[in-house]
């Protein structure tokens, strides 16, 4: 994992405008790179935040993991996404809404272990907290 800059809102923002700006591009956004936007409404403030972040395809079900590289605590969008679960997610040249589910009991235990097989990067986030990693599942809303 490379390390995290010292401007994290700065690399965000830098990041979100390549994405946009390689949509059309060959191989896609971020060149095949498994990232996504999220955008969700602030739990406090009611605003619009996109973060960039990786994302894993498990089945029918895209998933994303509020890891924070192993902080102390949940990122704030894990906490915008439970006040407020509808979301929008940008993924390759496809936008849309989708409703965010924190995946729970055995299905979250399950999916964890064969997330760290595939990404042991993440058993190390886990080593170094003492909360357990949330694993949610963004599941595309029909539109109305």
């Amino acid at each position: 994992m490379p390390d995290i800059p010292s401007d994290i809102k700065a690399f965000n923002r830098q990041l979100i405008e390549e994405f946009r700006a390689s949509r059309n591009a060959p191989g896609g956004p971020m060149n095949g790179r498994q990232l996504l936007l999220l955008t969700t409404t602030g739990a406090k403030t009611g605003q619009r935040r996109t973060t960039p972040m990786m994302y894993i395809r498990d089945g029918d079900r895209l998933l994303v993991i509020a890891s924070d590289s192993g902080a102390p605590a949940h990122p704030a969008w894990y906490y915008n996404l439970l006040a407020h679960p509808v979301v929008t997610v940008e993924i390759g040249a496809d936008t849309y809404d989708a409703t965010a589910v924190a995946l729970a009991g055995a299905d979250r235990e399950e999916t964890w272990a064969r997330i760290i097989e595939k990404y042991p990067f993440f058993a190390d986030h886990q080593a170094k907290v003492t909360r357990q990693i949330p694993v949610i599942s963004l599941e595309r809303r029909e539109p109305q």
